[in-house]
């Protein structure tokens, strides 16, 4: 997959506290994201399963670099290894 103009993207659950958290990060830091909710989309679902091999969210994706199952710290940590920024 190319990344000339990669965007992030956070895959969703409805309720899902660490979802809240992680949403809650990327835009307290001024991040840019595109936000899925999976449990409304059974597409983006089967997309989310297909791309990272799980069923859990929060999942984020950034061109072919993909975070499944993550809290706000793997996040963080994510974003500074691969130099994302807001």
């Amino acid at each position: 997959m190319e990344m000339s103009d990669p965007q992030l993207k956070v895959f969703v659950k409805s309720g899902c506290p660490w979802c809240a958290q992680v949403l809650a990060d990327l835009r307290t830091n001024g991040y840019a994201f595109d936000q899925v909710d999976v449990l409304a989309d059974p597409d983006a679902y089967a997309e989310m399963r297909r791309i990272s091999g799980q069923s859990l969210a929060p999942t984020v994706t950034f061109g072919d670099l993909i975070l499944a199952d993550c809290g706000v710290p793997e996040l963080r940590a994510f974003l500074q290894e691969h130099g994302i920024r807001p």
